[in-house]
């Protein structure tokens, strides 16, 4: 029998992503996420008494700004050694060896893999064979796994491997490889890195994305964790995800239609937070609500929508005290007598409907309109373009949904005008 974690992914003291500059945003909470999930890591292993715990890059998130984040593991790592628990690390591309300058002595039940070519460690008292190697640098291009060692025959073997695999959205390509390449080495469990979220891609070899341990923004919602392996008597390994994020992150949206006023609408929200609290018990949540459709309440929330911004975030207090942080509000309602009356070629409003109908569904026409944004572009601040929900002008799908949420308010501007 044999029992190990496999995580990844961990990026201490990560960056507060500008949260920072939101007024009421739970700084403090998130500052520390991070380190407080991985506190829970420590813990979840001793409790669980499992052999060895496997990092599939990503330890850190970029070079350390002191020495603290340093000092912070080491002294997580003793505790896991004064436990009997190694630890076996590959770095990727946020701790890549060209990239943290200081380092510190650890512990020596940590062992990392090196960074120029792949190796195994022998765990012989459990009969474990673990291969992996580090990245050199922050953008490696070719498949590591390509020069992986042989499996070592009597022995349970694991590859510890930091990618992309044949590509995953929101990842940079790095150390790209196929599913079926790394079945055909005859491991017999995968542990990958560097893609968020989790995920189950072969159960036969078994090969796993562990996914991030702390949501770190808005598009890394639900919750966070490691996977818990078991190996049974016949080698046959068999695992479980377990949470351990310390604050969640989750998008809220309501249906507005049926809502006749914004008072139905603050109804609905309640209903949908206290559910999203059920289904997170005892975990803080920071919150994007996203309130759409078809509704009589449309010019009630748009006359007046610093009101039910505030509405909205005083529900959010009433409801969870300070547990639910509200991230931010987006109302794409449109009112029942909208643009949708107008066929294309009736009048005026029928050609302006007939236009976004054309420029929603032909991309190459969408980026017409970015030759009449290029200036506005250009002084957008870059770190803004960067933001998970930053701005791009230059992306069809960007600009498909900009033109969604401006297409309601323009007719019903006009509607009101023709009145």
């Amino acid at each position: 029998m044999l029992k190990f974690i496999h995580t990844a992914d961990i990026h201490l003291d990560s960056s507060l992503r500008k949260l920072d500059s939101y007024e009421g945003a739970p700084v403090d909470e998130i500052r520390q996420a991070a380190r407080r999930a991985f506190n829970n890591l420590v813990k979840l292993a001793i409790s669980e008494k499992v052999d060895f715990i496997l990092i599939a890059g990503d330890l850190y998130d970029g070079d350390w700004k002191d020495f603290n984040t340093g000092l912070y593991f080491v002294s997580q790592t003793a505790k896991l050694r004064d436990a009997g628990i190694s630890v076996y690390i590959i770095f990727g591309n946020h701790d890549a060896a060209s990239k943290i300058t200081k380092s510190l002595r650890l512990p020596d039940n940590v062992h990392t893999f090196p960074s120029n070519k792949p190796e195994t460690f022998l765990i012989k008292n459990l009969n474990v064979a673990i291969h992996g190697q580090s990245f050199a640098s922050p953008s490696v291009k070719k498949d590591l796994s390509l020069l992986y060692p042989s499996p070592v025959p009597g022995y349970f073997n694991i590859g510890l491997l930091h990618t992309s695999l044949s590509g995953r959205e929101g990842h940079e390509p790095y150390a790209p490889c196929t599913l079926e390449g790394l079945c055909r080495w005859g491991y017999d469990y995968w542990a990958l890195g560097h893609v968020h979220k989790k995920e189950i891609l072969c159960n036969d070899p078994l090969i796993l994305f562990s996914g991030n341990i702390q949501g770190r923004h808005i598009k890394e919602t639900g919750p966070r964790g490691c996977m818990l392996v078991n190996v049974d008597s016949r080698g046959k390994p068999s695992f479980k995800f377990k949470p351990l994020d310390v604050i969640r992150w989750a998008n809220l949206n309501i249906d507005a239609r049926g809502a006749q006023t914004g008072d139905d609408i603050l109804d609905l929200f309640s209903r949908h937070l206290e559910n999203l609290l059920i289904e997170n018990s005892g975990i803080p949540l920071v919150v994007r609500v996203l309130i759409e459709g078809e509704t009589p309440a449309h010019q009630e929330l748009c006359a007046d929508f610093e009101k039910w911004n505030n509405e909205i975030r005083g529900v959010a207090l009433d409801i969870s005290g300070e547990m639910v942080w509200i991230e931010k509000i987006q109302i794409r309602t449109h009112p029942p007598l909208s643009e949708k009356k107008f066929g294309k070629g009736e009048g005026a409003m029928g050609e302006l409907a007939g236009l976004f109908e054309e420029l929603k569904s032909d991309p190459d026409l969408l980026l017409t309109l970015y030759d009449e944004l290029k200036d506005l572009d250009q002084k957008i601040p870059r770190e803004i373009k960067e933001d998970p929900d930053g701005i791009i002008m230059d992306d069809p799908a960007w600009l498909k949904e900009m033109l969604e949420q401006v297409r309601p308010m323009l007719f019903q501007r006009l509607l009101q005008k023709e009145g």
